[in-house]
């Protein structure tokens, strides 16, 4: 019974071929480039295409965008494969597009994987570009500042596309439950949880999330005219445990939070293995970077200032990689955050300015610290005073910064953790120089 979801052979082709949307309507994600009124969308419901440049990982649309325009334009329209092509093609394909320039004709040639032209097949197309013989759409997964020669590219409009998000994503997958092309017609059970895991698993890109319902569905399980897709069918094709993780629930904010307070207690173990939880369950590798960034100042701020380096440059390697590889730069994070000495004076100085910023909003700038680029502002004194800490042996003033109900105020209290008690020694020298500065009358105080 279960190849009768199979039987027609218009189903032969994979699920995201079959569903590969013919027009903008059907087009999910990357609302700021097509949506209502924005300039692609505009581009394309003109028939007004520029030269350009689709930059984006696998599976977000570029190929399928470019099916879209083939759709919607009077213009010849020829796909042609870097992969597959050389010189040889390159140049029988631009005889064709001159002559139908001639007749008045225009051509759009979209590439796919551009970036794997070298630069002699690249300025190739250079001429035809330049003279109107042909509109080059480019497809890449790469950098085109990187693969995509300077001539070319200055004459491209590049478009940046975003991995779909999960929201994307399980409206897709829902098409494909719902659309004659997929599975549209056909009794299947399965839940909106289910769904939702699929779309995580798929990490933004829509060929992995529609092949990978496309194997759940055709391992599933038939009872009567119903088809029952389980979770253990899911863990097998996925190679993952369904963990029972909600983005959006409890679950989410407990294991961040576990995550979290493992590192802040220097449980390096422990926090490995909250990572784990979360990666393994779906999560995005750049949200939990994003949390790690913040920890990096917020917990172990001034005690180790390359711990804010470290993670930062974790996030990077998560943005231009993604997952699984992206897990072993997390765990290097996550380790380097554990292990290192901890002060929350950072979070704490800010709070505290916090609190007089928003209760003392209207408090003057002092006249000695202001710009005075006008002749008014001269004549009313502002910067009168002024003193450039680098023209003094100690690279210090006693001038006033802070407003004079302010006066003396104090909000960083660095702790003797790490680097930070170098950091409180400095403080303590610098205060103490400041206030004999004051003390001999220089400094404007």
């Amino acid at each position: 019974m279960q190849t009768s979801l199979y039987d027609d052979r218009s189903l032969a082709n994979p699920l995201a071929s079959r569903l590969r949307p013919r027009t903008l309507a059907e087009y999910v994600g990357q609302q700021h480039l097509v949506g209502e009124g924005m300039v692609l969308r505009r581009l394309i419901e003109q028939d007004q295409i520029p030269s350009m440049i689709f930059w984006g990982p696998p599976g977000v649309g570029k190929t399928t965008l470019a099916r879209v325009i083939a759709g919607s334009t009077q213009a010849v329209f020829i796909d042609f494969s870097a992969v597959t092509s050389g010189i040889k093609e390159i140049k029988e394909v631009m005889t064709r597009a001159e002559n139908s320039r001639r007749l008045g004709e225009k051509t759009i040639l979209f590439i796919d994987e551009i970036h794997r032209f070298n630069k002699a097949q690249q300025d190739a197309f250079l001429p035809f570009v330049e003279k109107g013989s042909i509109i080059l759409i480019g497809a890449t997964t790469e950098n085109p500042s990187f693969e995509v020669n300077s001539a070319l590219l200055s004459r491209c409009k590049v478009f940046v596309l975003h991995p779909l998000t999960a929201e994307d994503l399980e409206k897709l997958l829902q098409n494909g439950l719902e659309d004659p092309r997929g599975f549209g017609g056909q009794s299947i059970a399965i839940s909106p949880e289910q769904l939702g895991f699929l779309a995580q698993f798929a990490n933004g890109d829509a060929r992995v999330a529609l092949n990978t319902l496309e194997m759940v569905i055709l391992n599933g399980q038939v009872e009567g005219e119903t088809l029952w897709v389980t979770d253990r069918i899911i863990e097998q094709c996925t190679s993952k445990k369904s963990l029972l993780y909600d983005k959006g629930g409890e679950e989410h904010y407990n294991l961040i939070s576990a995550l979290h307070k493992s590192m802040r207690n220097s449980d390096v173990d422990a926090a490995v293995y909250w990572l784990a939880r979360m990666l393994e369950a779906g999560e995005d590798p750049l949200y939990i970077a994003r949390r790690i960034t913040r920890f990096a100042s917020e917990d172990v701020g001034m005690a180790d200032s390359r711990a804010l380096e470290i993670s930062v440059a974790a996030f990077q390697a998560c943005h231009l990689i993604g997952m699984p590889e992206c897990s072993v730069h997390l765990t290097h994070a996550v380790t380097y955050l554990s292990l290192a000495p901890k002060s929350n004076a950072l979070g704490a100085a800010y709070h505290s300015a916090k609190r007089d910023a928003l209760g003392m909003l209207a408090e003057p700038v002092p006249l000695v610290i202001r710009n005075a680029p006008t002749r008014l502002m001269q004549e009313l004194k502002y910067g009168e005073g002024y003193e450039y800490a680098h023209d003094y042996e100690e690279h210090l003033t006693g001038m006033q910064c802070l407003p004079d109900s302010l006066e003396g105020r104090v909000y960083y209290h660095p702790t003797d953790q790490g680097s930070e008690a170098r950091v409180a020694e400095r403080l303590r020298q610098i205060k103490a120089l400041r206030a004999q500065i004051r003390a001999r009358g220089k400094g404007g105080g």
